[in-house]
């Protein structure tokens, strides 16, 4: 997985760089003389300020990178605590031993002033590991989501595919046993589904135009399967180059022929499709009879779950599902937001 720019480590390391620079700058900024502020940049590159910034850089980093991780991380607090007091002493004691400019040196009074700075670094390397622990945590949850959901998807279209090939098999079947001269063109179209499902349908997204052309072919197999027997009535748009989770709309035209016909009188499925500025208005209806839904083979409803599934999970908070059972019509409607490409 690319990392995004501001989690490169070179771009960590500037910003480090960065903060450091900006922190030992603050008392020549804030520099006072004879009660006048007054710029000191002078003091920031003395022997002892580059010690002592040296000094605290070495504690802020030996805190957050070791001693957290390896002492205070493991539950070993005493070790801890030994660890951080043992470093204030050796602070305490071998900083005041490097000569000021005056050539003063030694302990004195203004050393207790250390334990200032000391403390402040101690508690900036300790909040720093503390969110950067809290940041890396949600990040690795977050890949670990991400990769559920990969494989969750990959299990779900692997449903799909069998469960439409078996439906379209089964047609093949009728009209072989019908011996009918329109199995040749129908296998034809099969071929051409197949195609799609095999080698085109693995992809994370596909082509709007190319999903609308597989449900248009769907379609006509079934006009030729059907003729005039069942009323087909198909509006859909060309589609555009937006992209879509394949084979995320047939299930609903499967459904619709599969309990749209049968011993249903004068038998009729709409199917719609309208496509406008990356929005897809889908609706499908066929007339149902009361009840018999209910008798359904063991691959029955999968289609149907499965892409109310993927659904929820692509585009969650970017679609609209309503399904409707009214006078004798079963309807489904479909609004999707895609994303751009």
């Amino acid at each position: 997985m690319n990392k995004k720019w501001y989690r490169s480590k070179g771009t960590v390391i500037f910003f480090h760089i960065l903060a450091w620079m900006l922190l030992f700058s603050l008392p020549a900024l804030f520099h006072r003389e004879n009660d006048q502020p007054r710029v000191n940049w002078k003091g920031m590159f003395t022997v002892k300020a580059l010690i002592f910034d040296t000094c605290f850089i070495f504690l802020f980093y030996l805190n957050s990178l070791v001693l957290i991780p390896r002492l205070l991380n493991r539950k070993k607090i005493g070790a801890y605590i030994f660890s951080v007091v043992g470093l204030f002493i050796a602070v305490l004691v071998i900083l005041p031993l490097i000569p000021s400019e005056s050539g003063q040196r030694g302990f004195h009074r203004e050393s207790f002033f250390l334990v200032f700075p000391y403390l402040f670094i101690w508690a900036m390397s300790t909040a720093y590991r503390f969110v950067s622990d809290r940041v890396k945590t949600e990040q690795l949850l977050k890949d670990r989501e991400n990769e559920n959901l990969k494989t969750e998807l990959s299990f779900l279209r692997s449903q799909v595919s069998p469960h439409f090939l078996f439906n379209v098999l089964n047609n093949m079947v009728a009209m072989a046993r019908l011996k009918s001269d329109l199995l040749e063109p129908s296998l034809i179209r099969l071929s051409g589904l197949m195609r799609y499902m095999l080698y085109e349908s693995d992809e994370a997204k596909v082509p709007l135009s190319r999903e609308v052309e597989y449900v248009n072919s769907y379609i006509e197999l079934q006009r030729i399967r059907y003729a005039k027997s069942l009323t087909i009535i198909a509006e859909l748009d060309l589609g555009d180059n937006q992209l879509i989770e394949p084979m995320l709309l047939i299930p609903f035209i499967e459904n619709a022929f599969k309990h749209g016909t049968g011993i249903i009188g004068n038998p009729v499925i709409e199917i719609s499709l309208k496509i406008s500025e990356g929005l897809i208005d889908f609706r499908v209806k066929n007339k149902y009879v009361a009840g018999t839904g209910e008798a359904k083979d063991k691959t029955s409803g999968i289609g149907l779950a499965n892409v109310m599934r993927r659904l929820n999970l692509l585009y969650d908070q970017k679609h609209i599902l309503s399904i409707n059972r009214e006078n004798g019509w079963f309807a489904v409607s479909l609004q999707i937001k895609l994303n751009s490409k």
